[in-house]
């Protein structure tokens, strides 16, 4: 008799309950802080039902740790780059603003300084009398701007469940804060398991000090490590292009344990092509899924229709390429932004030679070589063209502004990496050519966007 197949990860999940372990796992990945409430209530019972096993599972596969606390799970991921795609948005869908980021930041200080219990109004004092201690931020209560940017990062922490409504509500003092009140109770276990700087943040020089400067020394360590890389990059971006990375993480991505240990892990399956992987969600393991529904998602598929028939029609003009900036360059434009906003007031320099200056990280393998260059002008054009073909299934705000339809649509292209924005264009990548032979019919038009 044949010994049992013996499984990396997952090895003491019997096949009965591996489903489930798989839901648990992906469910942890999208949300690195679980509550009894957030993302609902179920949330927290799964992943205690498999502690044990996913600690070890994370650590081994990924390097990230896993602390359960009182009503908490909190997923410590090891982040190797900056990731300007999934920002903390209000409950209405807003992308926070630098103003929003602030306030979070510091509600969440005043609240580890807090008691059991307080007011609404109580915390905007407190963060007033912070904010207004910070050149260009401020809080007056009495500006709407300002008021709103308040709520919005107050919604948040109530969501995730820091904040819970013991009465009143933040709708009626967002409408008249000197009306209006809401009492909360505070989760201290929330709030501390919701801010786990990697470093101290009086030491950051530069935020990519907060990436993993993981330094594997030994063969083995050295493996391990990029196998670690190889996964992270795998679950955390929308596509991974083997010109992006190291050649050591390149050799992990194009070997066949990488699928299998994420397979066996999310229960998603890898798609590899010669540019690269990518893991397809079949399970809505993502928050934002491409294709996906809506006016934005569809018109940007049928863009990519566009630019790959653009890009790859032999019988066509001829496309000019460009080469392509690389992974890097956006990377050191965002690193770049977020320094600019360093309080810088408050540092306090150590030597640490591990960690080099912003800009000068590895920059790893060189990109894809020269990319098909494809005009704003030609995107301006198809939009149009897509809005006169398609007319019935893009409501009226859409005909009236294909602009901010164009610059959504690739904007949404750019965030899943089937294109790079470059100035008077974009550069196609090669996820757009599985688009190429995409075609699309025109259902009837209820009362939400119905293309596909």
């Amino acid at each position: 008799m044949s010994d049992p197949i013996r499984h990396r990860f997952a090895a003491d999940v019997n096949d009965l309950e591996l489903a489930d372990y798989q839901r648990a796992v992906r469910l942890v990945l999208r949300h690195p802080l679980i509550t009894t409430t957030w993302p609902d209530e179920r949330a927290l019972p799964r992943v205690r039902r498999f502690a044990a096993t996913l600690r070890r599972d994370l650590s081994e596969a990924f390097g990230y740790r896993l602390e359960l606390h009182g009503g908490t799970a909190r997923l410590i991921r090891a982040k190797d780059e900056l990731d300007p795609t999934q920002p903390a948005v209000s409950r209405t869908g807003r992308p926070f603003d630098r103003q929003r980021y602030a306030y979070l930041s510091l509600c969440l200080a005043a609240l580890g300084r807090a008691g059991i219990q307080t007011t609404l109004t109580e915390l905007a004092d407190s963060v007033a009398a912070d904010a207004n201690r910070i050149t260009g931020l401020g809080l007056d209560p009495d500006q709407g701007a300002d008021r709103r940017a308040f709520v919005d990062a107050v919604g948040w922490l109530e969501e995730r469940g820091a904040l819970r409504v013991a009465d009143g509500s933040s709708a009626a003092w967002a409408s008249d804060p000197g009306a209006g009140e809401a009492l909360y109770d505070v989760a201290r276990d929330v709030v501390f398991a919701l801010f786990r700087p990697t470093r101290v943040l009086q030491h950051v020089e530069s935020v990519v000090a907060l990436l993993d400067r993981s330094a594997a020394r030994s063969g083995n360590a050295e493996r391990r490590h990029a196998a670690q890389l190889a996964r992270r990059a795998v679950v955390e971006s929308p596509v991974v292009y083997l010109a992006d990375v190291d050649p050591a993480v390149a050799n992990h991505l194009r070997g066949a344990p990488l699928a299998a240990d994420l397979a066996r892990l999310t229960g998603l399956r890898l798609e590899r092509r010669a540019e690269g992987v990518l893991l397809v969600d079949t399970a809505g393991f993502t928050t934002e899924r491409f294709p996906g529904t809506g006016s934005v998602a569809q018109a940007a598929v049928l863009l990519a229709v566009e630019m790959a028939d653009r890009a790859l029609d032999p019988d066509g003009r001829r496309v000019r390429r460009l080469a392509s900036p690389g992974p890097r360059v956006g990377h050191r434009a965002l690193v770049d932004q977020l320094d600019s906003g360093l309080p810088t007031a408050t540092l306090v320099l150590l030597d640490d030679p591990g960690s080099p200056p912003p800009g000068d990280e590895p920059d790893g393998a060189a990109g894809e070589g020269r990319l098909p260059f494809i005009t704003d002008s030609f995107l301006r054009d198809a939009v149009g063209e897509i809005l006169r073909r398609y007319g019935s299934a893009f409501g009226a705000q859409w005909h009236a502004d294909p602009e901010r339809l164009r610059s959504e649509a690739v904007a949404l292209l750019d965030r899943f990496g089937a294109v790079t924005r470059v100035p008077g264009g974009v550069l196609v990548r090669p996820l757009v050519g599985r688009y190429r032979h995409t075609v699309a019919t025109v259902r009837p038009r209820p009362s939400a966007d119905t293309l596909f």
